[in-house]
């Protein structure tokens, strides 16, 4: 049996589309976990290879009923990839706390109630893969995205240490960097659409990384360049990447005002 069972969150939209239906090409099976499934439906595969499920990964009970339900019809999980999340752009002082924790229920605690779903079955199995999808501004922070940042830092610090703990069960737990990518989550924050990576390009590139088991899986040399940069100069990359945003927006200003004109 060559093809492995891969649990995919926010996999109705972007990445998780296109690493769906890459992984479906490469002739795995692919339990598809979204609020919707419109796109999902784009995917013309039988249910023995894709199968959806509605799922909010903030609630803990159903996260836990829709893998015992993969179980049940495939009897292994390989892979989880952790992809949903959502991102509020708002300047900290506008925004509430309530708000910050809508995004650390679906980013943070939404992973937990996946991981905490399939850990048992891979432990028993003996093998597993868990990979937690980060961002770079986990790392550097990022004007107007508090809240996202902060998750995505939790995020770094959360998969280090259950890769430490797990590793013995046989469990590897990682990150999975994209670059800053046209993508749901990340329209909010006002990039210019020329410095963001296509989705479909992405989530094909990371598809080939699923299952790999170095610490930081990136979809390209670039990328993986730009994630060491930001980790050794966290502060540095930071101001860079604000600065070129805002740089980029002032000529699409810019440029839009001589067009009216």
């Amino acid at each position: 049996m060559t093809y492995r069972i891969i649990v995919i969150t926010g996999a109705n939209n972007g990445i998780g589309l296109a690493m769906a239906r890459a992984l479906l090409d490469m002739g795995d099976r692919v339990a598809a976990l979204d609020l919707t499934r419109d796109n999902l439906d784009s995917l013309a595969y039988d249910e023995g290879r894709l199968r959806w499920y509605r799922c909010d990964v903030t609630d803990r009970e159903r996260a836990r009923e829709v893998v015992a339900d993969v179980m049940q019809v495939w009897e292994r999980i390989d892979v989880l990839v952790n992809n949903a999340c959502i991102c509020l752009f708002k300047p900290f002082m506008e925004r509430t706390q309530e708000e910050i924790r809508r995004e650390f229920e679906v980013n943070y605690f939404g992973y937990l109630n996946m991981i905490d779903a399939v850990l048992p079955i891979m432990q028993d199995q003996g093998h597993g893969v868990i990979h937690n999808v980060s961002s770079g501004v986990g790392i550097t922070g990022y004007p107007g995205i508090s809240g996202y940042a902060s998750t995505k830092g939790a995020i770094e610090a959360l998969t280090r240490t259950l890769d430490l703990e797990l590793s013995d069960f046989g469990i590897t737990v990682n990150l999975m960097h994209p670059p800053l990518t046209r993508t749901k989550s990340s329209a909010p924050l006002g990039v210019p659409p020329q410095m963001m990576a296509d989705p479909d390009e992405v989530g094909r590139k990371l598809a080939k990384r699923v299952g790999q088991q170095r610490p930081v899986l990136t979809p390209d040399l670039q990328t993986r360049l730009g994630i060491a940069a930001n980790q050794h100069l966290p502060v540095q990359m930071g101001r860079f990447l604000a600065r070129m945003t805002k740089q980029a927006e002032e000529k699409d200003l810019s440029e839009s005002a001589q067009d009216e004109a």
